[in-house]
């Protein structure tokens, strides 16, 4: 009997503990960065019902449907990245970036060709885009490659075998072709290498090895016959340096998303006047440029709003970065970060006519299961390495 009454104490005790373990994890999610990515999720739920309910006839709701089933997907995924230790990655990072080249692979043997390029491959109800997933993918990988070359990041040697690894995910997405997400890899590269402690000097002579590549990319090699970029994209490269130049043609994306920008003047045309997006003069608007149409139908106010709203989600990022208990998670941190702001500001930028066109869809606005989904696993990343960091920021 004794030893009965001391069984159902242990349990008890146990059970007690798991409860007070659950309830203090919980505690530990960053709910400010919750808060702003629920209303990210939401805002750009309100922009595409207004932007997409002409496109399909007879179903105003389609995309905003869609956008709906992929939200609830993210939210598991972002639950599930939670629950997950982020030293599992480490652990796992050699079958990650296997795993990452293999999809990259994948789309070249079975995916499905649209608007000049092979990035998707049918799944069903809905298009999976590979790159999209392969950004997170990409970040945790190079995250645990230098973790665990700890002082040795200061080397040569590490700085090039990291980016020879990168290259081979980055070269993949490029020849899909995929111009804009292969920036965004370029980008994460050289956040994880920034936070992971790489010299300055070695980080200076990286970057001019970049402005070399892209000069030989867009003047040097063409000029000899040798094209490196699609006719297409390197239109849309050259527009941007020209914005006058063919206005009906190479030009007419970023005008028609320069005047919708503007029209919306302070507080926006609503929903039935806003004949830019209504009337179809702007292209893409409820994916390249669903910011333009956004600023079309709200105005100053509504686009404010919204750059308020990424501005909440990537301070409490960066917050992130400094509690990370370990290197690993401070790097995967900082490229999670860095990736987001990068995307952000050249989608934004495209849309006024102060970045080139590269199709960098909007994070959490533009409609596309791919990006909302892999967006919200990043999110759900960071907030497994916030719960588990440190209870101060480093100094």
């Amino acid at each position: 009997m004794i030893e009965y009454a001391g069984s159902r104490a242990a349990a008890e005790r146990a059970r007690r503990s798991g409860r007070d373990e659950a309830v203090s994890f919980a505690r530990r999610i960053d709910l400010l960065l919750l808060a702003g990515v629920a209303g990210l999720v939401s805002y750009g739920l309100w922009v595409i019902a207004g932007v997409t309910r002409d496109d399909v006839q007879g179903n105003a709701d389609y995309f905003l449907v869609r956008q709906g089933v992929f939200v609830a997907l993210g939210g598991i995924g972002l639950v599930g990245a939670l629950l997950v230790d982020p030293a599992v990655y480490r652990r796992f990072r050699r079958p990650i970036f296997v795993g990452t080249v293999a999809l990259m692979v994948l789309v070249f043997l079975a995916g499905s060709v649209a608007r000049g390029s092979k990035r998707w491959i049918d799944v069903g109800f809905f298009q999976f885009q590979p790159s999209e997933f392969g950004k997170l993918l990409f970040i945790l990988f190079l995250a645990g490659f230098l973790a665990d070359r700890g002082r040795r990041v200061g080397q040569w040697e590490t700085v090039l075998s990291t980016v020879g690894l990168a290259a081979i995910p980055m070269a993949l997405v490029f020849l899909q072709p995929d111009f804009g997400t292969a920036l965004v890899y370029g980008a994460a590269l050289a956040a994880v290498l920034l936070v992971a402690g790489t010299r300055w000097l070695h980080l200076a002579v990286l970057g001019g090895a970049a402005a070399i590549g892209a000069a030989l990319i867009l003047w040097a090699l063409p000029a000899v016959g040798v094209e490196v970029l699609k006719p297409y994209q390197l239109a849309r490269l050259t527009a941007f340096a020209d914005p006058d130049r063919d206005p009906g043609g190479l030009t007419y994306n970023a005008n028609q998303s320069i005047l919708a920008v503007g029209a919306g003047g302070l507080r926006g045309r609503g929903v039935e006047g806003a004949t830019q997006t209504n009337l179809d003069y702007l292209p893409e608007h409820a994916t390249d440029f669903a910011f333009a149409s956004l600023a079309e139908q709200r105005g100053f106010v509504g686009a404010s709003l919204l750059l308020c709203l990424y501005l909440l989600v990537l301070w409490r990022g960066i917050r992130v970065i400094s509690i990370a208990r370990d290197h690993f998670s401070a790097i995967v941190a900082g490229g999670i970060v860095f990736a987001l702001l990068f995307q952000i500001s050249i989608n934004v930028g495209m849309t006024m006519g102060i970045a080139p066109i590269t199709g960098i869809p909007l994070p959490f606005i533009s409609v596309g299961g791919s990006s909302l989904i892999a967006n919200l696993l990043a999110i759900g990343v960071l907030q497994a390495i916030h719960a588990r960091g440190r209870l101060t920021p480093r100094r």
